[in-house]
């Protein structure tokens, strides 16, 4: 399983300083930072960033992300579709697969049959934008209440119905945990559909307390990390982890610390190491 440093793990940083921190800690693969991106891309050409990527041994995995993708105005969603196109031509350029993708706030009243009308009218339509560039859409569910998909159960739904080879989604422990997901959900899915696996931990705290930024480094909380791993292993997914842990006080340690920390927690956590040890 490769291991991926997230741009949202050393915030503060700017995305030179994440490539080489995840360079020098041993990362396979990169998730891109879109702020990060943009910010670098207003001195620097979409070739420099690959030429920085392929000098530190760095493969782009995804850029994270767009925001709020359904259930917005015309104005708004004009606006989705060209960071979309954005995005997916950055993405073509520096062979990077995939752009997540999450959904928008869930609307008043708004049923079951609504949101999954939306979600698949929207997934398809931005699907045809990434398809020109053979980019990848990666549908991240957020377990807070206030999201319009907050279960690996419906997002797993959403995709089926959208059945398109380049949409799939993202499970995250902490937003699994948090939404109360269910593990039959992993049990059920088609690996090939999980474009991305996010790994972080979180505090003991009841769920309705829990926000991003009591995340912690894998192997340190009370998220079932490790019963997640073993679905994972019974439906053969072993394509990739990456580490996004949304925790200020992280945010403001050297960035290269926080990547190597990381990197060793996962490993642990996952017995990747030991696996490898093994082989």
């Amino acid at each position: 399983m490769k291991i991926a440093l997230n741009g949202a793990t050393t915030m503060h940083a700017d995305l030179t300083t994440d490539i080489k921190a995840a360079s020098a800690a041993g990362f396979e693969l990169i998730e891109i930072w879109a702020a990060k991106m943009r910010e670098f891309l207003k001195t620097n050409t979409v070739a420099d960033l690959k030429t920085l990527l392929e000098a530190n041994n760095l493969q782009p995995y995804s850029i994270n992300s767009i925001e709020h993708i359904t259930f917005r105005t015309a104005e708004d969603y004009q606006k989705i579709k060209a960071e979309c196109e954005e995005f997916c031509s950055i993405a073509g350029e520096i062979n990077c697969p995939y752009v997540v993708v999450v959904p928008g706030k869930l609307p008043e009243n708004a049923d079951k049959e609504t949101i999954m009308q939306e979600s698949v009218k929207v997934l398809n339509e931005l699907a045809d934008i990434a398809e020109k560039y053979n980019v990848g859409l990666a549908f991240e569910f957020l377990g807070q209440t206030d999201c319009s998909v907050q279960t690996l159960d419906f997002c797993k739904e959403i995709v089926e119905k959208v059945n398109r080879k380049n949409v799939g989604l993202v499970i995250d422990t902490f937003h699994f945990y948090a939404g109360n997901s269910t593990f039959e959900a992993i049990e059920t899915l088609d690996p090939e559909k999980l474009f991305i696996f996010h790994i972080n931990d979180a505090e003991n705290l009841p769920k309705e307390n829990l926000t991003d930024a009591h995340r912690l480094y894998p192997g340190m909380g009370i998220l079932p990390i490790k019963e997640i791993k073993e679905r994972f292993d019974r439906i053969g997914y072993d394509r990739m982890v990456s580490i996004e842990i949304f925790r200020p006080e992280y945010w403001n340690e050297n960035p290269f610390e926080v990547a190597k920390r990381a990197k060793a927690a996962t490993e642990k956590v996952l017995g990747l190491n030991q696996r490898e040890a093994n082989a």
